[in-house]
């Protein structure tokens, strides 16, 4: 695989930003966004419906992996909770969307992959430099102590205690099998089996997660056994009975992001219409604090 050419996004300063006067300058502790101009952040969104054309494949990212989620949620939120050369902590690395969105902002990020070979593959869309420096990733199983270890030991050598972000992207139940591994949550018996999996990796996440800041779950619903199944509000459960305080629930759209769905689109609708179901059309981006 030829490497993806990721260089740093360098933002053009704002005349004002560089006065003296910090009075001019009033930012979260969590954020680089000057509060004084947020007249000017008219790019971040705020409301609770996200729509995006299409995905984003400027900038390194790609689409060979079925699976990942779109480069944009990842924009949105390092710019949202954020500051740089913050460290994000990706514990669904798969593809490498966050840690190729982190050097493209100017932040860091810790990655946690269960599979071998794509922890191998993603490795090299990085530079041998921005895998010491900028991207670690972790070939672990993301809900054990070891993997918690792992992540302590490149958190002392990025002379962070804890992260700044946490990323949480897990497969939606059963919908996509991604390998053969019994620890891939895409494999887990029953949906109860699944919630209680990734409550064990969302717990490593917590502990590994500054005090204060903020953690993203990406994740969708699906339908079986002529049901839909909530998956969405089962993890968000998962997460409030760990400690996370629920700060939004983001609906957004996934039209024109899914592979497949258009040539099967009457298929879909015929089936709907039988089955008495609707078809899916969006998925959540959960916002959430630790205290």
């Amino acid at each position: 695989m030829s490497k993806v050419n990721i260089k740093p996004v360098i933002r053009e300063e704002k005349p004002e930003l560089k006065l003296v006067d910090k009075r001019a300058i009033k930012t979260t502790s969590y954020s680089d966004i000057n509060l004084k101009e947020w007249r000017n952040y008219g790019h971040i969104l705020t409301d609770t419906l996200w729509t995006f054309p299409e995905r984003l494949k400027t900038g390194g990212h790609t689409n060979e992996y079925h699976g990942n989620y779109i480069p944009q949620i990842a924009q949105q939120v390092y710019e949202r909770f954020t500051k740089e050369n913050d460290i994000v902590l990706d514990l669904f690395f798969g593809s490498g969307t966050s840690g190729i969105e982190a050097i493209n902002m100017n932040r860091r990020c810790i990655g946690v992959e269960l599979k071998e070979d794509l922890a191998e593959e993603v490795s090299e869309k990085f530079t041998p430099k921005q895998l010491v420096t900028d991207v670690n990733i972790i070939c672990a199983d993301s809900a054990s102590e070891l993997a918690k270890e792992k992540i302590k030991a490149r958190l002392d050598i990025m002379g962070r205690k804890k992260a700044q972000l946490l990323i949480l992207h897990p497969p939606y139940d059963d919908i996509i099998k991604f390998s053969d591994k019994k620890e891939d949550l895409s494999n887990c018996s029953s949906t109860e089996e699944f919630y209680k999996l990734f409550k064990k990796v969302a717990q490593n996440g917590y502990d590994m997660l500054d005090s204060g800041r903020f953690a993203v779950l990406i994740i969708g619903d699906k339908y079986a056994n002529s049901r839909c199944i909530p998956l969405g509000f089962g993890c968000m459960s998962a997460m409030e009975e760990i400690g996370f305080i629920n700060k939004a629930i983001i609906v957004k759209d996934i039209q024109g992001n899914e592979r497949a769905k258009g040539k099967k689109a009457n298929l879909w609708r015929y089936r709907s219409l039988a089955g008495g179901f609707y078809v899916f059309k969006h998925e959540y981006v959960m916002i959430f604090r630790k205290p």
